[in-house]
């Protein structure tokens, strides 16, 4: 079988035509030579008879034709494309087995966790020769990046999603944080809350004076773990209580650059006899190993839950709806919590790159050409913007210094679920090629429409600053630490090849936590060492030690710039 796994060891030999012809580097004035000619030479090569492609996303979402929003309609009037797009009900491991068994699939994939599985059935097609011959943007975009995500065969199967032209800050948390109801910490005096027990002891507290919400039961605490493909929001915990970013199932070492696995250690162990505790006060929802994203969303937006973890990006639906709903003491706000007040937060991404997630074209597609002129053309700066920032006049506005702003009506627009998914944003602001997060366009403008000052600022609430003033900050990023550089981040990208040692081990340990964690938690508090030593037996029979081995290796040869 072809060997998939992402390039360890510098540019690929086939790959060197490609970089040789892209430029890509530091000279500023070639890069807007490039970014012009490639922009209108590309459009005038793009056919526009009319076809419609598949599109599967292994993510959640609402099935579309995308020419029904806004954004679509109006890429299909440039190219002639349009897509049927589709994505995940249920478990996504037996759709991708499906998949793979019957051999067929959609023309293009964003194939999420399962991208290891879709890549060892050869289910992708290299786009090498097709990114050479018909892909311009693709290569002024991406030029800089080939060497990380280009496979040991020489071929390029997946585009990624962050490959940053420029780099700005996020103002806001779209990160993983403790997240906390307004009205506790309103209804304390806005105290400081730097631990988990202090966190948890507001919580606490605050039940205890208001133990119901419009006739309902209030919910202490909550996370999303009653997902497969998502368990790892519970298990990552640890992790940034401890001061480390998400790495994924291990931390690094600043100094050494050893990497070691914590799911034994006295973190790991902290975590879960904290929820323990928790759950022996009541205050532990105990559909956190149940719910699916729909129930456990709809939790969030009722206004019940008094905290909870999770990244920021998993749960946009209920922050929007919350938001449109104008309630600000029943939205939240990301803290920073660790374990030990002497502890530096770390739950602020640095600058990253993330090689194993983007969007491939199927072996199954009925016209590879079509597809790739379709991305380079949606690549063009001018539809970057498009899909992030949407028509001029309509969805934004320019102001008399060039800086892109939005009216009060236009953000409102931009955080209506219903609004982003009629108008396309919800379908064409991620899952596509795409420039980085954090990107900056070529006039000084913030890619990401969150990322813009302005629109950050002009969009924050009465609640808002005044949650802000109380802790002394002017945005909510400003209240975590600022990201130490890691130049091998984020280390859960790394490849582990479908049946190799390390993938089993991977899959051997979610498969105990996603066990044992419930038992650790519903277990009776003086039940839970006993219960912990089990987990501990059980995680012993596993080769910790070479899977500490292998990624330490990879983390090294990325800090050596060896991707």
């Amino acid at each position: 079988m072809t060997n998939r796994k992402w390039l360890k060891t510098g540019l690929a030999v086939a790959m060197a035509s490609i970089l040789l012809i892209t430029g890509c580097g530091n000279n500023d004035a070639g890069n807007k030579e490039n970014k012009n000619a490639a922009s209108s030479g590309n459009n005038a090569e793009v056919s526009t008879d009319p076809v419609t492609f598949t599109y599967f996303g292994f993510g959640s979402g609402k099935d579309v034709l995308a020419s029904e929003t806004t954004i679509g309609k109006i890429l299909q009037e440039q190219t002639g494309v349009d897509w049927k797009m589709e994505f995940a009900v249920g478990d996504v491991a037996t759709k991708s087995g499906v998949m793979i068994a019957g051999g067929e699939y959609p023309d293009v994939i964003v194939p999420e966790g399962e991208i290891e599985k879709l890549l060892d059935a050869e289910a992708f097609i290299p786009l090498n020769d097709l990114i050479e011959q018909h892909a311009p943007n693709i290569k002024r975009v991406y030029g800089d990046y080939f060497d990380k995500f280009t496979a040991e065969d020489g071929n390029i199967y997946i585009l990624p999603f962050s490959a940053n032209q420029g780099y700005i800050s996020d103002p806001n948390v779209s990160q993983g944080a403790f997240w906390m109801q307004r009205r506790v910490l309103k209804e304390f005096g806005y105290p400081e809350v730097k631990t988990l027990d202090q966190y948890f002891d507001l919580i606490e507290q605050y039940q205890a004076k208001y133990p119901s919400v419009d006739g309902k039961d209030t919910i202490g605490f909550i996370t999303f773990a009653g997902v497969q493909d998502n368990f790892f929001t519970i298990t990552n915990a640890p992790m940034h209580l401890a001061g480390y970013p998400n790495d994924g199932d291990i931390y690094v070492d600043m100094e050494t650059h050893e990497a070691k696995v914590y799911a034994t250690t006295d973190y790991e162990k902290q975590w879960l006899q904290s929820l323990n505790e928790l759950n022996s006060k009541g205050l532990f929802d105990p559909e956190t190993f149940t719910a699916n994203k729909d129930q456990y969303l709809a939790k969030l937006t009722s206004g019940r839950v008094l905290g909870y973890f999770n990244y920021g990006w998993q749960v946009g639906d209920a922050t929007n709806n919350l938001k449109t709903a104008g309630n600000d003491d029943f939205r939240y706000v990301g803290l920073p919590v660790v374990f030990d007040e002497n502890t530096k937060d770390q739950y602020i991404d640095p600058p990253a790159f993330v090689n194993n997630r983007g969007i491939g074209i199927s072996v199954s597609a009925k016209d590879p050409v079509r597809i790739i002129k379709y991305w380079d053309n949606l690549l063009t700066e001018e539809n970057q913007v498009l899909v992030q920032w949407g028509e001029e006049g309509v969805t934004y506005s320019v102001d008399e210094n060039g800086r892109y702003i939005m009216s009060d009506e236009q953000i409102a627009n931009r955080n209506d679920n219903d609004f982003k998914r009629s108008y396309g944003f919800q379908y064409f602001e991620y899952s596509w090629p795409r420039y980085g997060n954090n990107s900056v366009f070529e006039n000084g403008n913030s890619y990401a429409v969150g990322n813009q000052p302005e629109v950050a600022y002009a969009g924050y609430t009465e609640g808002d600053r005044a949650l802000l003033d109380a802790y002394g900050s002017q945005t909510f990023a400003g209240m975590f630490a600022e990201p130490d550089e890691r130049p091998w981040y984020p280390a859960w990208s790394i490849n582990k090849a479908q049946g190799s040692p390390e993938q089993i081990y991977a899959q051997k340990a979610s498969d105990l936590q996603q066990k044992f964690y419930p038992k650790l938690v519903f277990a009776a508090p003086s039940e839970f060492d006993k219960v912990w030593n089990e987990y501990l037996a059980e995680f012993g029979k596993l080769d910790v030690a070479g899977y500490e081995e292998f990624m330490t290796k990879h983390v090294k040869e990325r800090v050596a710039g060896n991707w």
